[in-house]
């Protein structure tokens, strides 16, 4: 347990330089686009007095590294700063934002394992067969298309042509806002208050983006689960249970699987980047009014506090779920020393 608690030291140790490097890269990167913020925000017409008492206000007409240290001093007091475009607090949109991508990334991970591992264990038991052929052929094509793409084909042939589930928004219009009011999280809401119609309502808004992207995830686990299984497969112990005449499907799907999954559990935590990349564009391809959709909105209107806050909340969430997937790999294989 020792070295486990000495591992987590360590990791949220280089979490903070992690976390300074990628503040500043986006920081600078944001000031040397082409283009001024303020007279966008402002317009083209704008008189140039305006657009110049506009920076002062917002402080850009100060050098780029006393603007960078001003912002430091902020994140220091835990302060992500105020919106160029709307008279807010960064934190207010992100904390509304934010419950709409956990449930879309959790459940979209949910259905890319589903999906994925199952899969990949049949193809390594099956190895060499049309069906083999056939799954790894899945995994390579739904791999390769890029996920806005197959979110809008599942909304023509789910939404349009079969009319089954809805195509935009994450509940009915129908439904009453005090009902989700309480977490943000609306499966959570939907539960604690009994309401188990709203409950499915969600859900049924939920399953075409969740499955957009666990489907485009999909692909990694496929591979992924058939390398190590075909590894585990020619193991002793698996010759040893096959010998003493245990069926061939629990073999495979317990124990062989079983010990194939740590290396997926690992894929886990660094599939979690291509989730928020998958998450924006399954967002803006669904109207899901998440983190990803703020953040492309706001980068269209150069809103630099809330596009750098955005991106230090998602760097967070993606440190913290890897520490959790290392924490849990060291806890099921105890040969793991850090």
């Amino acid at each position: 347990m020792r070295h486990i608690l000495k591992y987590i030291i360590s990791r949220v140790a280089l979490t903070i330089p992690m976390i300074f490097i990628l503040l500043s890269f986006i920081f600078v990167i944001l000031r040397v686009m082409p283009g001024d913020p303020v007279t966008a925000l402002l317009g083209p017409n704008t008189p140039e007095r305006v657009i110049e008492e506009k920076k002062e206000k917002l402080g850009l007409n100060k050098p780029i590294i006393v603007q960078y240290f001003d912002y430091l001093g902020k994140l220091l007091m835990l302060d992500l700063g105020e919106s160029m475009v709307f008279n807010q607090k960064v934190i207010v949109p992100i904390m509304e934002k934010l419950p709409a991508t956990l449930e879309l990334g959790i459940f979209g991970m949910l259905f890319s394992l589903i999906i994925g591992v199952p899969l990949g264990a049949y193809a390594a038991n099956k190895r060499r067969t049309i069906r083999d052929f056939g799954i790894r052929i899945y995994g390579n094509i739904v791999w390769c298309i890029p996920v806005f793409w197959s979110g809008l084909m599942f909304q023509l042939i789910f939404g349009v042509w079969l009319d089954l589930f809805p195509i935009a928004g994450r509940t009915g219009t129908r439904l009453l806002v005090s009902t989700f009011e309480k977490t943000g999280f609306y499966i959570f809401d939907t539960i604690i208050t009994g309401n188990f119609h709203a409950l499915g309502d969600v859900f049924f808004h939920l399953f075409l983006p969740a499955m957009t992207l666990g489907v485009y995830l999909s692909g990694v686990y496929v591979r992924l689960t058939r390398a190590n299984m075909l590894d585990v497969l020619k193991s002793d112990y698996i010759l040893a249970a096959r010998s003493r005449g245990i069926p061939e499907g629990k073999v495979v799907y317990r124990h062989a699987l079983k010990n194939a999954f740590i290396p997926i559990l690992t894929m886990l935590g660094l599939q979690c980047a291509l989730l928020i990349g998958g998450a924006i564009l399954t967002e803006t391809t669904f109207s899901w009014p998440g983190m990803g959709r703020l953040l492309y909105d706001r980068i269209m209107l150069r809103d630099y506090p809330t596009i750098q806050g955005t991106i230090i909340v998602f760097a967070l969430a993606i440190t913290m779920i890897s520490l959790i997937v290392d924490i849990i790999y060291a806890i099921i294989d105890p040969r793991i020393k850090y």
